[in-house]
């Protein structure tokens, strides 16, 4: 194998499929990239068996020449000295061989490298996934739904199943949902759809977490494949595999309150950064606790308590308050990472009571959704 090509483009395809790279895997292939140069370009993949990646760098893009290919082959290099030194190559092309006994030699200006490779045979082969159950979301959107729900999943493994974002598909309607128990993301959008098809997978929020990093803020669609165990996202020049998990979701909805006994709507900035003072003293550990009280006046108070170190209170403008009055407790964590992934100037929070969970909505939308328990304190 024997092969010219430009630094920046590989560069890139080699941080993309670094992203399925574990060093702590079982199978010690694995912690390599394999490499496959043919007539139409190079393909670069990653795997953790969990996730796998592969990238495609194409000979010539929009009439730039970037791929040299002189003798077709394959190669497995290691993933963590290959991409350090593919950065720090001192020119902007790089040219790959393979001689004898999968030795690699990299060469850029008058630097030369010299890599012990395996063979690419041994590289355990990436699902082949029909193509019959598909749809495609715009990129941005996708980044988003992402952003909006990921925050929420369970680092616990004590149910595997919360560790992942629900994805529901009817009616031409996605819906994600993410919850750890204490907390609950939802965001939904209208998608374009073909066929009918109804599906709700788990996504396992790590793969989504690296598959949000590797896309652009761009409008391009991102097909999306769903079978048995596997989501495969596709961009143009790019395979996202993940596995799904396993087990069925837990039915959320009912979680959901229907009514609210008090309704406040507040500028989500002055609130944000409200709790964000708040919460400094209530840092320590467990006791990340705020407090949130009704005053006459539509007067919110924001106020923390640590015994051993202070305490804070604050007074916050409403645009409204309908409703009981009321004095709830809740993680400032949960409700800083709530507001900061919902959309607008302005939200209303209903709450039906001070041990009920309440729910954050944007004020003129309805697409997404937060939902938080509150804290018992005596």
């Amino acid at each position: 194998m024997k092969f010219s090509i430009q630094k920046d483009y590989l560069v890139q395809s080699v941080q993309d499929v670094m992203k399925a790279i574990s060093s702590r895997t079982t199978i010690p292939i694995l912690t390599g990239i394999k490499i496959v140069v043919s007539d139409e370009g190079v393909t670069l993949t990653g795997s953790d068996s969990d996730v796998s990646i592969e990238s495609f760098i194409p000979k010539e893009d929009e009439d730039k020449h970037i791929v040299e290919v002189e003798k077709e082959g394959s190669i497995v290099l290691p993933a963590r000295f290959f991409s350090e030194i593919v950065k720090k190559l001192p020119k902007e092309t790089v040219e790959i061989e393979v001689q004898n006994n999968f030795s690699t030699v990299i060469r850029s200006g008058k630097a030369e490298f010299n890599l012990n490779g395996l063979d690419a045979e041994e590289y355990p082969q990436l699902p082949q996934i029909e193509e019959e159950n598909m749809f495609s979301v715009p990129t941005d959107l996708i980044k988003n739904m992402i952003r909006q729900t990921v925050f929420a999943v369970s680092t616990s493994e004590t149910r595997p199943i919360l560790t992942g974002v629900n994805w529901k598909l009817e009616n031409g309607e996605l819906t994600c949902i993410a919850t750890d128990s204490h907390r609950l993301a939802l965001r939904k959008a209208k998608i374009e759809t073909t066929n009918q098809e109804k599906y709700s997978i788990v996504i396992p929020g790590k793969s989504l977490n690296e598959f949000s990093k590797i896309l652009d803020d761009s409008s391009e669609l991102v097909d999306i494949v769903i079978t048995e165990n596997q989501v495969l996202f596709k961009t143009k020049h790019l395979l996202f595999f993940s596995r799904l998990l396993d087990g069925n979701y837990p039915d959320t909805s009912r979680l959901i309150p229907d009514d609210s006994k008090t309704d406040v709507v507040l500028n989500v900035k002055e609130f944000l950064q409200s709790i964000d003072r708040a919460s400094l003293l209530a840092r320590e550990g467990r006791n990340n606790v705020v407090k949130l009280s009704t005053m006459p006046e539509g007067i919110i108070e924001i106020s923390s308590n640590s015994p051993e170190i202070g305490k804070v209170s604050e007074e916050v403008q409403s645009k409204s308050v309908d409703g009981e009055d009321l004095k709830i407790s809740f993680s400032a964590k949960y409700m800083l990472d709530a507001l900061k992934a919902l959309e607008g100037s302005e939200i209303k929070i209903n709450f039906t009571g001070a041990m009920r969970p309440f729910v954050i909505r944007t004020l003129d939308d309805d697409s997404m959704l937060q939902l938080i328990l509150p804290v018992r304190t005596y």
